[in-house]
């Protein structure tokens, strides 16, 4: 986010409009499939806010684990902070930027928990260790020692040592509905593009606007 102008100018930025998108979802998924082959680590990494019961906001990187018309859905110990808060005030606002496409999109909605299935099925999906790690954390517990932490993994790989392993019933997700997603792309002598799509509800239609940058 310099002033300095690139050396190269990618197809992405001299090639078609990105403004001239009607409907968010698509556009987003275009983005993310564009992220996901020019970032080298986490391109599906969103910061993520949320409030506490004083209204004190708290953000933190999470990892974008589905999307669709529905919403965006990451997942975590229902005992974390985070859940903690989303229980207390179900709303959120996350933003992913893409450095090297010097693209950015920001997104703030209601939230749900996901299903039980869902949260099943993403969690069968994990390696075995990231399993037996979701077993072994308290999220945002205090830790005495990091020694104690892999004594809880050492525990539960020996108690999950046959067979699949289940799903922590303090373990789900979370799905933010959208009324809100913006789009940013960086232009030349901080000449941004940026277009908004907003709904008044989830089956509302979408309106767009373009915004200064």
């Amino acid at each position: 986010m310099t002033d300095t102008a690139p050396i190269e100018h990618p197809s992405w930025l001299t090639g078609g409009d990105f403004t001239t998108a009607e409907e968010p979802f698509r556009l987003f998924a275009e983005w993310f499939a564009e992220g996901k082959r020019a970032e080298p680590v986490n391109p599906d990494a969103m910061a993520l806010a949320t409030v506490d019961a004083d209204g004190m906001p708290n953000v933190r990187m999470v990892l974008l684990k589905a999307f669709d018309e529905r919403g965006f859905v990451f997942y975590t110990n229902l005992g974390s902070v985070k859940a903690h808060e989303l229980d207390r005030a179900p709303k959120a606002a996350a933003t992913f930027y893409w450095k090297t496409l010097q693209r950015q999109v920001r997104l703030r909605g209601t939230v749900e928990p996901v299903s039980t299935e869902e949260a099943d099925a993403y969690f069968a999906s994990r390696s075995r260790m990231a399993q037996i790690g979701a077993w072994a954390s308290k999220q945002s517990a205090e830790l005495e020692s990091r020694m104690a932490f892999e004594k809880a993994i050492a525990r539960h790989a020996a108690k999950f040592a046959i067979g699949t392993v289940p799903r922590p019933p303090f373990w789900s997700g979370y799905r933010i509905k959208p009324a809100e997603i913006e789009f940013w792309q960086e232009r030349l002598y901080r000449l941004h593009d940026r277009i908004v799509f907003r709904r008044a509800e989830m089956q509302a239609p979408w309106t767009k606007t373009r915004l200064y940058p």
